[in-house]
């Protein structure tokens, strides 16, 4: 499983996604975009979305948190193991 979330330090959104993660036991990858323009643009390229944070579960982009449709992509990728 292969998750990544490109975020800020000071975005509540992002802090309530990754607190999400951990407590589902995800292992991710946290880009800070504010300190990191590669990511940011990488980001743009995935999401064209300048907004935080975004999510890449596996190839699938989510944008902000969206907790619904995380917790379908984590019940798809736990079924699949």
């Amino acid at each position: 499983m292969s998750v990544k979330i490109y975020s800020t330090s000071s975005c509540s959104a992002c802090k309530m996604a990754k607190s999400y993660l951990k407590e589902r036991q995800i292992k991710f990858i946290d880009y800070d975009i504010g300190s990191d323009s590669r990511k940011a643009e990488e980001m743009l390229y995935k999401s064209h979305q300048t907004g935080v944070p975004v999510i890449d579960f596996n190839g699938k982009i989510i944008i902000g948190f969206d907790r619904e449709r995380l917790d379908r992509i984590v019940s798809i990728n736990k079924n699949q193991r």
